[in-house]
């Protein structure tokens, strides 16, 4: 992992989001995008002082969705940190795999309302289309850089950009590139969005306390927070980046993926699937359980999904659960659905890189239902993390894990 880009509801770069986590800092408010008061939630983890005018010219902005600000804004970031001569590299080897659970939801969502508000007569947008597709925040960052390797985006919900990073990682090891840019992003903090999930009841309701309205693991959670922003991640094969004297974060070195095959909304019970992706990426990474030192969680903050995934940690790792850190990032963030595995495996793999574990914020009651495991409740914690793993599960059973060690030179 050579380089890392982020934009998030506690930082807009890599050095602030980190350092938000670090300090436990709430990204949650009251939703600034649209008048709220008529829905259940009035708020959200949004992105806060986020021009897309800094970054594009007024023709570029009008042709992006903002999910693609994120996106490239983010990418951008990760490629200046990797320290590429663009001059040198090989932009045949170099791929983009980028990830959206959702895709333009807010272009989808404007155009259609304009077109019910008019008298019938179709009056769209030209670039209606590609700015609504998934796959197109990675054909505009391969555009802007030339790198012509493998491009697509990978769609499977709230575990599509640790999906892109799994799907990164087997390309380089198959052969079929020596880099990648790998993510997501997600924008779909507005009416449509909210309104869907708040008709789930999947989302916080306490909107007389936002900042503790995300709260994994503890007895008083409620749902999830809605979230959005991107994560970027730079995947190069080993011997690449030594040659190129290339700073090195962390080495990924195993990936699982799984299904539950249970439901189309919950989580299995049991955490079956969670289990075996797990179970999978360990197996992948040719580690034994024991080996790990912290678990960063999907833990969305939802009273059965957190339930089932300390249960998932708890059969497969047995005592050792015991003695690893465990945390949900997501208690600050808030949920950013398809990005939320970019942005989690940066969180990461930085704690492998700094011995350091963020905490799971707003944590007030213990659960009865849950193990006592270490959720690193209210405080970071430092200790060496020598390897550790990224949970991410999706709508439809999609389950993703990917495992990160320190580099040794």
């Amino acid at each position: 992992m050579t380089g890392l880009g982020a934009l998030t509801p506690i930082g807009n770069s890599v050095p602030d989001y980190w350092n938000s986590l670090i300090q436990g800092v709430s990204g949650a408010g009251p939703i600034t995008r649209f008048d709220a008061s008529k829905f259940k939630t009035h708020f959200a983890c949004e992105v806060k002082n986020f021009n897309p005018e800094n970054y594009f010219d007024r023709k570029e902005v009008r042709k992006y969705d903002r999910c693609s600000h994120f996106g490239i804004v983010c990418a951008d970031e990760a490629v200046r940190d990797a320290g590429f001569d663009l001059s040198v590299i090989n932009r045949d080897r170099v791929g983009v795999i980028w990830a959206s659970g959702i895709g333009g939801l807010e272009t989808f969502f404007s155009e259609v309302i304009a077109f019910g508000a008019g008298d019938g007569t179709p009056r769209f947008n030209p670039f209606f289309i590609p700015k609504m597709i998934s796959d197109i925040t990675a054909g505009h960052i391969s555009i802007k850089y030339g790198f012509r390797g493998p491009n697509f985006a990978t769609v499977s919900a709230c575990a599509s950009s640790a999906n892109a990073l799994v799907d990164a990682f087997n390309y380089i090891r198959l052969g079929k590139a020596e880099i990648f840019v790998a993510g997501g992003s997600e924008a779909a903090i507005n009416q449509a969005g909210l309104g869907g999930f708040n008709s789930m009841h999947a989302v916080s309701t306490r909107n007389d306390d936002p900042p503790t309205g995300s709260r994994p693991f503890d007895k008083d959670r409620d749902g999830f927070v809605m979230g959005e922003g991107a994560g970027a991640l730079i995947l190069e094969e080993l011997e690449h980046a030594k040659a190129r004297g290339a700073k090195i974060y962390a080495e990924i070195i195993g990936g699982g993926l799984s299904a539950d095959a249970y439901h189309m909304t919950a989580t299995h019970p049991e955490g079956v699937g969670a289990i075996l992706s797990m179970r999978n990426a360990l197996d992948d990474a040719g580690i034994p359980l024991e080996a790990i030192d912290h678990i960063n969680t999907h833990g969305t903050s939802t009273p059965v999904g957190d339930i089932a995934e300390a249960k998932a940690i708890v059969s497969l790792f047995g005592n050792h659960a015991y003695a690893m850190n465990i945390n949900s990032t997501k208690s600050m963030t808030g949920h950013l659905l398809g990005a939320t595995g970019a942005i989690e495996a940066i969180a990461t793999l930085l704690a492998v890189k700094n011995d350091i574990v963020p905490p799971t914020i707003n944590h007030f009651t213990d659960d009865p239902e849950i193990a006592p495991l270490n959720f690193t409740f209210n405080k970071a914690q430092k200790r060496v993390v020598n390897y550790a793993l990224s949970n991410t599960f999706g709508f439809g059973g999609h389950n993703a894990t990917v495992v990160f060690t320190k580099f040794k030179a």
